[in-house]
């Protein structure tokens, strides 16, 4: 009877021995005994890091809602084909920053007082963020500044330049002499638009070139390839710092000026407690 006893419990011993060195001493050959293929709802680690944010694609928009200061894009195929090319230029996929963003929502609550003080449409102030990317940087053709004047003519509307001193890489007195001067050129022009193109190549120049061509209609003017864009750009401008989202600027910065549109949100995944719970432990068990 003892001997039969003693039989038993040896094959019972031979059995666990052999279970623990098949589970210890063959670690490869119990991972086989898994489906190396986990079927989980998305991408995971251990930590169930979720989808980051992504850009949206930019939005087409239509040219003939586009206007600088009350004065509607003109209709045209030709006109709108250039407005969207500095759409393009200007939209996140291109430029990949949001630095001007972040200039507009430092610099406009100097700039926006002093036009409404003159009496200049608030448009303007995305003037200086085609002249010089809100920046202090002079041209090589020797125009600085903000609002980029050349010296002659900041010292002409009150601007100090000298060896010493250049009142043009000052904020507040630059836009004031730029006020002073787009409002002389709205007197001439009786035109927001052409004031603006006067800005930019002088208005002798605009004054010649639509004495030579016999008409004011700054969209059909041949002028040189600067100027011939440079109301474009303002718009382009315009459209980027208000509509941000739709040119594929989404919050990635808190000064993104337009940040109370209405954005895409990714919605969270919603996971199932007991496959949470399954997968944990089954990237457990692969993991060690």
């Amino acid at each position: 009877m003892i001997k039969k006893h003693l039989i038993a419990c040896s094959g019972l011993l031979i059995v666990m021995l052999s279970a623990k060195l098949f589970l210890y001493s063959a670690p490869e050959t119990r991972l086989k005994s898994f489906s190396q293929k986990v079927n989980l709802p998305f991408k995971m680690n251990l930590q169930f890091k979720f989808a980051e944010k992504k850009e949206p694609s930019p939005v087409k928009t239509k040219a003939s809602t586009l206007r600088f200061v009350n004065e509607h894009l003109p209709q045209g195929k030709v006109i709108s084909q250039k407005m969207k090319k500095y759409l393009r230029a200007h939209n996140y996929r291109r430029i990949q920053t949001t630095k001007l963003h972040r200039k507009a929502e430092q610099w406009f609550p100097v700039i926006v007082p002093i036009l409404k003080s003159y009496g200049i449409p608030e448009d303007f102030k995305y003037m200086p963020l085609v002249e010089s990317g809100l920046a202090e940087g002079t041209s090589p053709k020797g125009a600085a500044g903000f609002w980029q004047f050349m010296p002659g003519t900041a010292r002409n509307y009150g601007l100090r330049v000298n060896g010493s001193i250049d009142e043009r890489k000052n904020m507040r007195k630059s836009t004031i002499a730029a006020c002073k001067y787009l409002k002389e050129l709205h007197g001439i022009f009786n035109s927001w638009t052409l004031a603006a193109a006067a800005y930019n190549i002088g208005e002798v120049n605009l004054l010649r070139q639509m004495a030579k061509q016999g008409h004011r209609n700054y969209y059909k003017l041949k002028l040189n390839g600067e100027t011939a864009s440079y109301v474009y750009k303002i718009i382009a401008m315009k459209e980027i710092i208000e509509n941000p989202a739709k040119h594929g600027f989404v919050s990635r910065s808190k000064q993104l000026l337009a940040n109370n549109q209405e954005e895409p949100e990714v919605q969270p995944y919603s996971i199932n407690p007991t496959v949470q719970q399954g997968a944990i432990k089954t990237l457990t068990i692969l993991q060690n």
